[in-house]
């Protein structure tokens, strides 16, 4: 059951920190290769979302900076029909 595990605390981590996966990685201790696969299932779930892009602070290199708290997540520029 460490897969459940480990996608809860991704999802708890995230709902309190926007952090790159690397930054992610390093606070939770679950290998970046499986953050990788978790953060394309939640994104495709909606409960995920890429907030900004800037300079990961465990790399040193630009990445994408995550999170699933909704409040955070950006607002869709695609209009509505109706």
């Amino acid at each position: 059951m460490q897969t459940k595990n480990q996608l809860q605390t991704i999802f708890e981590y995230l709902q309190n920190n926007v952090v790159t996966a690397s930054m992610l990685s390093e606070a939770t201790g679950v290998p970046q290769k499986n953050i990788c696969r978790y953060k394309r299932d939640l994104q495709q779930a909606g409960q995920l979302a890429e907030i900004k892009k800037g300079v990961c602070q465990q790399t040193g290199f630009k990445a994408w900076y995550i999170t699933t708290d909704k409040s955070k997540f950006p607002k869709s520029e695609q209009l509505t029909l109706f």
